[in-house]
């Protein structure tokens, strides 16, 4: 080791012993992440919501046939179960600010290669570089662990809500700029359909430099320090308290894994096939931007509230509260009619709640069950269910539509939402 790498060291050691001496600058530097984190965000919003507005609609006029048409999102979702995987254990070993804008910048520049297949009107190229893109989405979805690094217990949900909320300005922004990215790139020689995805670069890489220029001292990192001052702290527990610590651990995850899969596969299945649903009877590119749009919204708007009422009344409640919103948007979609775009934006925006719900619950979950020193590992793997299962979801919707109907597939997919409630009370009956 050289004099310089020495040197380098214990300045870190110094610092981070600055952040385990004093309280307040823990809450200071919890503060300043979360403004990065939201930063970061609006930009992410935007580009995660290019994929989800026009993805379907690009594959099946490559494709020219509607069977396909959950295919992208399927993708973006399968190559996001593998970029959360990479991007949590390069959080793990590197910090936050290394594994998330990693993400995000992989996520800008698949977003470029989707441009060129459109472009080019490569079926192939759209598809390998539609499963890269899913590492923004990846990474979109884990930077809301950022925040609660350095929460408190009574704070984690609500540190999760700001994250979530602040990606509504992008996310919102996103679906009703299709039609002005259309029109950008048709002047410039592309395909209309691939101009969402122009904006989806450019947003992704902005948050990437956003969180590799700004967000230090890195938040995991000080976390880990801070809990390993502790543990030594504290010396060795009894065998029997660790034990029971174990088994309440493993459930929080396990419960928390299970609220965000089963609202991932119901949410993303129903979405991925309303823009199709739409253009088949008669709505334009505008009309299906306005109602993803605010789908998107009611996924992140109302997180800070959320987030203030999983900490309040508990996450279990807030659960509960996700399986019969979402069952109310299945029963709405599925008997809408076709031409009522009030109709379905209202059942698109319970959809977004209902996720909404599942996701801060689960998460808050997720962080109330681990340690940081395995922390972001454990969150990332999480993530690669939660995006498998969406891969599932997007996949299987296609099918189910052009085989049954698309009123078939919202009842399935709000009836599949009523299991989080026997996992909730699962989850009860254990801690009794």
């Amino acid at each position: 080791m050289t004099h310089d790498d020495s040197k380098a060291l214990e300045s870190q050691s110094d610092l981070l012993q600055s952040y385990i001496d004093s309280p307040e600058k823990q809450q200071k530097l919890y503060r300043r992440t979360l403004f990065i984190v939201v930063l970061s965000q609006i930009f992410g919003g935007a580009g995660l919501a290019a994929g989800v507005t026009v993805g379907a609609l690009l594959a099946q006029d490559m494709l020219g046939t509607n069977s396909f048409a959950g295919v992208p999102v399927a993708l973006i979702t399968l190559g996001s179960a593998g970029a959360a995987l990479f991007v949590g254990r390069l959080s793990q070993r590197y910090g936050r600010r290394m594994g998330l804008s990693t993400g995000f910048l992989i996520g800008g520049f698949a977003a470029i290669g989707i441009v060129i297949a459109a472009l080019i009107n490569s079926i192939l190229l759209l598809f390998a570089t539609l499963l890269i893109y899913g590492a923004g989405a990846a990474t979109n979805l884990q930077a809301r662990y950022a925040g609660t690094d350095l929460a408190n217990s009574t704070q984690r949900a609500t540190a999760v809500s700001i994250a979530l909320v602040s990606t509504t300005f992008g996310a919102v922004a996103g679906p009703n700029l299709v039609d002005v990215m259309g029109q950008f790139a048709l002047g410039i020689g592309i395909p209309a359909l691939a101009g969402p995805f122009i904006l989806a670069a450019a947003a992704y890489i902005l948050a990437g430099l956003v969180l590799l220029v700004f967000l230090r001292p890195d938040p995991l990192v000080v976390a880990s320090a801070i809990a390993a001052m502790k543990k030594s702290e504290e010396g060795n527990l009894t065998n029997r308290t660790n034990e029971n610590e174990l088994v309440t651990n493993k459930r929080g995850i396990v419960v928390g894994a299970t609220i965000m899969v089963l609202t991932q596969i119901v949410m993303v299945a129903i979405m991925t096939m309303t823009p199709v649903h739409m253009g088949n009877h008669g709505h334009g590119l505008e009309d299906i931007g306005l109602v993803i749009g605010f789908h998107i919204g009611a996924m992140f708007l109302p997180s800070l509230v959320t987030g203030i009422l999983v900490d309040k009344v508990g996450r279990m409640t807030i659960a509960i509260a996700s399986g019969a919103t979402l069952l109310a948007a299945g029963v709405l979609a599925a008997f809408a009619p076709a031409d009522s775009l009030l109709v379905l934006i209202i059942a698109l925006s319970l959809l977004g709640l209902g996720w909404n719900f599942g996701l801060i619950s689960g998460t808050a979950l997720i962080v109330d069950s681990t340690h940081p020193s395995t922390r972001a590992k454990t969150q990332g793997s999480i993530d690669v269910l939660i995006a498998l299962a969406g891969a599932s979801g997007g996949a299987l919707s296609g099918i189910v539509v052009a085989n049954s109907s698309y009123a078939a597939l919202s009842i399935v997919g709000g009836v599949l939402a009523l299991l989080l409630i026997p996992v909730v009370v699962w989850s009860r009956s254990k801690q009794k």
